[in-house]
């Protein structure tokens, strides 16, 4: 099974400037030709049933303090590149943008990446990615590991 890695990430970035947040996971070994969109739409495709009630939790919880429920399929698509796709959107307590990044390899196996990057306006932002993070990091991982088996 394919191993999901950390990789380096250098702020500022692109996609969303003022992120004061921000992560970056991989995998190698994804058979190509492989498009951004379509390293996506596996990814949410194949998100196992955990996934899925976590979203719901966390829907219900937001709902609560007003803030944006959200799917993993269903997020903006803000840039998009055949290599490269950012998805996200903008909320009172935080930005966000996910980069789905795609780069080819000669050997045919690529190796595919997910950047994620938060703008926390204020301490709920901040509290809200202190209590996500582990569930975030797992939930990536799963989803890059997919794409290698």
């Amino acid at each position: 099974m394919a191993v999901a890695f950390e990789m380096p990430l250098a702020l500022p970035h692109p996609a969303l400037h003022r992120a004061d947040w921000a992560d970056r996971f991989g995998v190698e070994g994804v058979v190509g030709p492989l498009t951004a969109r379509q390293a996506l739409e596996r990814m949410t495709a194949s998100a196992p049933n955990w996934i899925g009630r976590l979203m719901a939790l966390r829907n219900s919880l937001v709902r609560l303090v007003g803030l944006k429920t959200a799917r993993m399929d269903g997020f903006p698509v803000l840039a998009e590149r055949d290599d490269e796709i950012t998805v996200g959107f903008d909320d009172g307590h935080l930005d966000f943008r996910l980069v789905i990044r795609v780069e080819p390899a000669l050997s045919g196996l690529n190796r595919v990446s997910i950047a994620t990057l938060v703008d926390r306006h204020n301490a709920l932002g901040r509290a809200y990615i202190a209590v996500i993070t582990p569930f975030h990091k797992a939930i990536v991982a799963r989803m890059l590991r997919s794409l290698a088996s």
